[in-house]
């Protein structure tokens, strides 16, 4: 045990310093978390305290490199130095592989058998949602109701089926347009209904259904040129990023479309002898959260 006092984050306001033997004890009572971001002289910037080895229960001994002086300032907007250009952070995404497995089954189960697909898709929002670790935004929840999703759900089905004994192409065109406006309402659902430690975000979504049904058509003809199609989708996600509205950073996902395909290319193959799929799936979910910053306000992403 040193005699190194900390300092640690908690909503955007700098707390400390704390000898470490209260820090540890902190720990254990889950006031800072690994994603906390924590600072003790010797470091160059402010980290997440999972980053360090030896402060959580799990690592080794912490870092000491020699820098005097207190703790680096904060950034407008609640960020800190030490960021890599992008203050609030990064977001991260982990879950264990063999809980995964069954849920994704169940959940495809559900989706199969129709009537139950709105209890078992909030099901499983309910248990994802919590592995996503977002900087300064603990216990990260999803509150929707199924009961929200039914009407929307059974009405769609009720139109499919109305549309399938009149035969109609016309008909069958509005069924596509509203499956589009399903996805895009359930989009605008689910970030409405994120919370963190049970009290909501106040999170909107507000791009167009317009848009979302632009970006639906770009994306599929984007497939066609073999290669492009990474590009489009991931300008899709910085088009989805920038209008989540309700926080005091900007979203940003800074992923390229060359990163995208090359991951891609490796997970398709990976997935050919389908033992490895869970691991691929774990792994590209890691790098699109690792690409999902929350930035100072104005601050750009990179091409």
């Amino acid at each position: 045990m040193s005699n190194r006092s900390w300092f640690y984050a908690s909503n955007g306001q700098q707390q400390g310093p704390f000898p470490e033997i209260q820090l540890r004890d902190l720990i254990t009572r889950g006031t800072v978390r690994a994603d906390t971001l924590v600072w003790s002289e010797g470091m160059s910037g402010w980290q997440r305290a999972g980053e360090i080895p030896g402060l959580m229960p799990s690592g080794a001994a912490p870092p000491s490199v020699t820098q005097p002086g207190g703790p680096p300032p904060m950034r407008a907007g609640g960020g800190y130095g030490g960021g890599g250009g992008y203050g609030g952070g990064a977001l991260s995404i982990d879950f264990g592989i063999l809980e995964f497995v069954w849920r994704s089954l169940v959940l495809v189960i559900g989706l199969l058998l129709v009537i139950p697909a709105p209890w078992v898709l909030v099901w499983y929002m309910n248990w994802i949602v919590p592995c996503v670790q977002v900087p300064g935004r603990p216990n990260l929840s999803f509150t929707g109701s199924a009961m929200t999703l039914v009407p929307w759900y059974f009405g769609a089905i009720a139109l499919v089926v109305a549309v399938s004994f009149i035969g109609s192409d016309l008909l069958n065109n509005l069924v596509s347009l509203v499956q589009f406006v399903l996805y895009w309402l359930f989009l605008k659902l689910f970030i409405a209904n994120l919370a963190s430690n049970e009290q909501p975000l106040g999170l909107s979504f507000s791009g167009s259904i317009w848009a979302y049904l632009g970006w639906s058509i770009l994306a599929v003809l984007s497939v066609f040129t073999i290669i492009g199609w990474a590009w489009v989708y991931t300008a899709w996600l910085r088009w989805f990023c920038r209008n989540i509205q309700g926080t005091r950073r900007e979203v940003l996902f800074i992923g390229t479309g060359l990163e995208f395909l090359w991951r891609a290319i490796v997970a398709a193959i990976a997935s050919l002898f389908i033992i490895p799929i869970p691991w691929v799936y774990r792994w590209m979910w890691q790098w699109l959260a690792s690409q999902t910053v929350l930035a100072e306000r104005g601050t750009h992403a990179k091409e």
